[in-house]
């Protein structure tokens, strides 16, 4: 193309190289004048056109860039893998799928880059409301019964490779459950499980927790029940009237017996009273009847004594007591004037 006449670019070419000619005339030309007019006022350089700055060498940056590009690297994927391990989880290593470790142990830990990764499980107990379920009593009475259990994983590995995570470990233990509190309450009567203080009902949350666990350890769940408990005991909505009436009658057939047999219970308490009260009272009476009696014995013998002493003061003394039963205020006596009796009471006493 330098060759062709025709070429659009010679011309720009030519004059580019005509004005590179042209400033480095006038440079010349300066540098001439400065030295002829030495000790005379310079002459102010003509402003032309700015030269162009050298490019900035890049190279020295690179380096450093990649240094610490890399070391910022490094720090991002060292923070991605490290993980902390609480007091209250187990922190499960895998790799490619597989349990690698479970930690369990508190503090920070590492895992491989890329290739491994971690989840958590809970180490402390949980709390699970098993659903609702209905019932059938040893009497053939429906009814439904609402439980919830405490719960906790004691071997993490074996929960994940046969229950896979933890609603599924739920749902295997409330299978379990169900089965366990049908079982063990239909063996008993309608009454034996309402009332909490019946001896037939007795441990029954304690043998429920302990039947689950066999059955979860026979399963190799690796989880185990603490407690199991009931919340609620309700009766199906359409026979719920039909009991309370039934429940009605009973009890008032009950509290009819028990007035019956407190009624007879009374009475045999107040006759059995009455004899020992009649028991006592002869008793008392025979006791009064010889107090009585030696009393009236011991008087007379000290009368004997005392009036023998003075058989006319005796004498004296059984007239006058005469007189006092025998005489009143409007007492009319009829008797012969020289009787002993009227002599007295005329006052002659000899």
């Amino acid at each position: 193309m330098a060759n062709n006449d025709n070429n659009p670019f010679k011309s720009i070419e030519e004059k580019f190289l005509e004005r590179q000619r042209q400033e480095q005339a006038r440079k010349n030309s300066g540098d001439k004048s400065k030295l002829t007019s030495f000790g005379k006022k310079r002459a102010r350089k003509p402003k032309g056109p700015s030269e162009p700055k050298p490019p900035a060498d890049l190279r020295k940056f690179i380096k450093p860039a990649i240094v610490l590009t890399a070391i910022f690297a490094v720090l991002l994927i060292l923070l991605a893998n490290v993980y902390v391990v609480k007091e209250n989880e187990y922190r499960v290593v895998r790799q490619f799928g597989e349990i690698v470790r479970i930690d369990s142990d508190p503090g920070v830990k590492f895992k491989v880059p890329f290739l491994q990764s971690v989840t958590m499980l809970p180490k402390n107990q949980m709390a699970y409301n098993v659903s609702e379920a209905e019932i059938t009593t040893k009497d053939k009475k429906r009814m439904i019964i609402d439980n919830y259990a405490v719960w906790r994983i004691t071997d993490p590995k074996m929960m994940i490779n046969n229950a896979r995570n933890i609603v599924n470990a739920e749902a295997r233990m409330e299978e379990y459950i169900y089965s366990v509190v049908r079982s063990e309450l239909g063996q008993l009567d309608y009454t034996s499980i309402v009332n909490d203080e019946d001896s037939s009902r007795g441990n029954l949350n304690d043998k429920v927790t302990e039947r689950v666990n066999e059955l979860l350890e026979a399963g190799n769940f690796g989880i185990a029940v603490t407690d199991v408990r009931m919340k609620r005991i309700d009766l199906p909505p359409e026979n719920e009237q039909s009991i309370y009436t039934r429940m009605i009658s009973e009890r008032e057939s009950t509290a009819q017996t028990y007035l019956s047999e407190g009624d007879a219970e009374k009475r045999r308490i107040e006759a059995e009273t009455d004899r020992e009260v009649q028991e006592l009272l002869a008793e008392a009476k025979k006791q009064a009847e010889v107090i009585r009696a030696e009393g009236e014995a011991e008087a007379a013998r000290i009368y004997n004594q005392s009036f023998s002493k003075d058989p006319d003061f005796y004498e004296l003394y059984r007239t006058l007591e005469s007189y006092k039963k025998t005489i009143g205020e409007e007492t009319m006596i009829v008797i012969p004037s020289d009787s002993p009796y009227a002599r007295i009471l005329s006052g002659f006493t000899e």
